[in-house]
C-alpha cells in the first residue's frame, strides 16, 4: 500500500512538471493573433528576395532595378534595411559593404553621400534609399521589410514607421531580433509581424549559443508575439510547427523552386518566375 501511495505521489509530481513545462513551452511559442484584414495582403503570395534580382548581377539585388522588375510584373517583394551614419533609411542587405560594392566597413558606420557613391557588384546601380524603392514600387504588391538589427535598432524602427506613414502599399515587417519584433507591437501594432529563424547552426557566431538555440525554435516569441514566422527553407523543430499550429502564418525563405510553396502560405523567392500567388 505504501508503494502504491508513493507511486502514485512520484506519478502525480511528474505529471505536474509535465503540464508545467509544456504550458510554458505553449506560452514562449505562441505567435501573436492578426485578422483576415492584417495577414490578407501577404497570404497566398510570392516575394522577390531583394527585388527580382538577376543571377548575373544585371539587375543586383537590393537595387531600384531589381524593384522595379518586380513591380512590374506584380510581385510582392522583400527588401532589407540599415539606418546609416547620418540617419537615412538605406535598403541594402549585408552589415558589411565589402561583398556587394567592395569597400570597406559597415553601412551604419557611413554617411549615405558617400554610400551613394558605391555601385552594386560593379553595375550602375547605387545603394536605393527606402524612400526611393517605395516610390519605385508604387503600391504594386505588398511588401515583406526586414528590420536589420543595429546598436540604434530604436531609431532605425521609428524611422521606418515615419516614412511608411503615407505609403499607398500594404508592407509588413519581419526581424531575426525579437526584441525589434516587440518594438512594433508596442509602438506600431497595425503592422502584421513576422520572425525570422533558422536551424541553431545557421546563426551568426557571435549570436550566444542560448540565444540562437531559443531563437531557432521560436521559443523568444513571446517577446515581440510575431504573427507569421519566416523560417529557412528545410525540416523545422517541433515548436515552430506549434507556433504555426496556434495560428502563425508559414512563410518559406529561399525558395528556387515552385515545389517549395507546399505547406507554405507565403513564398520568399529568387532566379525563377512562378506566379503571382501559390
Amino acid at each position: 500500500m505504501t508503494f502504491s501511495k508513493n507511486a502514485l505521489k512520484l506519478t502525480g509530481g511528474l505529471l505536474g512538471v509535465t503540464a508545467v513545462v509544456a504550458g510554458a513551452v505553449v506560452f514562449a511559442a505562441a505567435p501573436g493573433k492578426s485578422g483576415a484584414g492584417q495577414k490578407g495582403p501577404f497570404y497566398g503570395r510570392y516575394f522577390a528576395h531583394r527585388g527580382l534580382h538577376t543571377a548575373d548581377g544585371t539587375a543586383p539585388e537590393n537595387s531600384l532595378t531589381a524593384f522595379r522588375m518586380a513591380a512590374n510584373v506584380g510581385y510582392g517583394v522583400e527588401l532589407d534595411v540599415h539606418l546609416t551614419r547620418d540617419g537615412k533609411v538605406a535598403v541594402f542587405h549585408d552589415h558589411d559593404l565589402e561583398r556587394m560594392t567592395g569597400a570597406q566597413g559597415k553601412i551604419e558606420d557611413w554617411a549615405y553621400e558617400d554610400l551613394a557613391q558605391l555601385r552594386l557588384a560593379g553595375s550602375g546601380e547605387k545603394i536605393p534609399l527606402l524612400s526611393e524603392v517605395l516610390e519605385a514600387i508604387g503600391g504594386v504588391g505588398p511588401i515583406i521589410l526586414e528590420i536589420k538589427p543595429g546598436p540604434r535598432w530604436k531609431e532605425l524602427c521609428a524611422e521606418v514607421v515615419e516614412q511608411l506613414s503615407d505609403y499607398p502599399g500594404d508592407v509588413c515587417v519581419e526581424c531575426f531580433d525579437p526584441r525589434i519584433l516587440r518594438w512594433f507591437k508596442k509602438n506600431a501594432p497595425g503592422y502584421l509581424r513576422g520572425q525570422l529563424a533558422m536551424p541553431m547552426g545557421h546563426y551568426e557566431r557571435d549570436i550566444p549559443r542560448p540565444v540562437a538555440f531559443l531563437a531557432s525554435r521560436g521559443l523568444l516569441n513571446f517577446l515581440g508575439r510575431p504573427q507569421f514566422i519566416a523560417y529557412e527553407l528545410g525540416p523545422k523543430p517541433l515548436t515552430i510547427r506549434l507556433a504555426e499550429k496556434l495560428g502563425a502564418m508559414r512563410v518559406c525563405w529561399t525558395s528556387r523552386s515552385l515545389h517549395d510553396k507546399k505547406d507554405n502560405e507565403a513564398v520568399i523567392f529568387e532566379h525563377y518566375r512562378p506566379e503571382l500567388y501559390l
